[in-house]
């Protein structure tokens, strides 16, 4: 037995379908889309390279301009460009803490960044900390807990470390292994890097 059609009650226009409907909602959000953010479509992109190009980075406290590509790390820039070669270049996959950094006050591995990315940021490296001649406080505690061996991982622990101390001044020991845990050291002197952190919080 055929069914019989809905009545025409005249609510639906003629020509009017579902996929009309549909065709008009869609027209109607993006022409409020494109309305709404009129401002940003008007906004040009800072566009960089291919080729090289000056940079303006803000390391411990100067302002300095590299020339570089857009695919060159921080890391690299540091290193090859600033001569700043405490940061090491090691896994160069952000997976063992040698190229450790300080962005704003914050910990990055320098290695998973790119140069470009730290412009209008405060980069902080190991040699920003202190100096030979004036080592800072964690500096000279792990000279006194003799908290290195080959001394390839020692920027990076004393960076990190700086770090978790500036965030909380007395940490206990397990605090101190999680603050440090993405730092690697190869030869084994975790004992002595923990002192060295827990020696530096004692004087605070």
């Amino acid at each position: 037995m055929a069914r019989k059609p809905p009545p025409d009650d005249g609510a639906r226009a003629p020509g009017f379908s579902r996929r009309t409907f549909l065709k008009t909602a869609g027209a109607g959000a993006a022409v409020s889309t494109v309305v709404g953010n009129g401002a940003a479509c008007t906004r040009k992109p800072t566009i960089i390279g291919p080729g090289a190009a000056p940079l303006t980075l803000r390391v411990n406290g100067a302002s300095q301009t590299v020339t570089v590509e857009p695919r060159v790390t921080l890391l690299n820039a540091l290193r090859n460009h600033l001569d700043l070669t405490g940061a090491k270049q090691v896994c160069d996959r952000g997976a063992c803490g040698g190229c450790t950094v300080l962005l704003d006050g914050a910990p990055v591995k320098a290695c998973m960044m790119l140069a470009a990315d730290a412009e209008g940021h405060e980069i902080t490296t190991v040699e920003g900390l202190g100096t030979p001649e004036k080592m800072s406080p964690l500096q000279e505690a792990f000279v006194e807990a003799d908290a290195l061996q080959c001394g390839f991982c020692t920027p990076g622990f004393v960076v990190s470390g700086t770090a978790l101390l500036a965030k909380n001044p007395n940490p206990t020991l397990d605090e101190i292994k999680d603050g440090l845990a993405g730092n690697l050291c190869r030869c084994g002197t975790y004992s002595r890097i923990f002192e060295a952190v827990q020696k530096t919080a004692g004087r605070g």
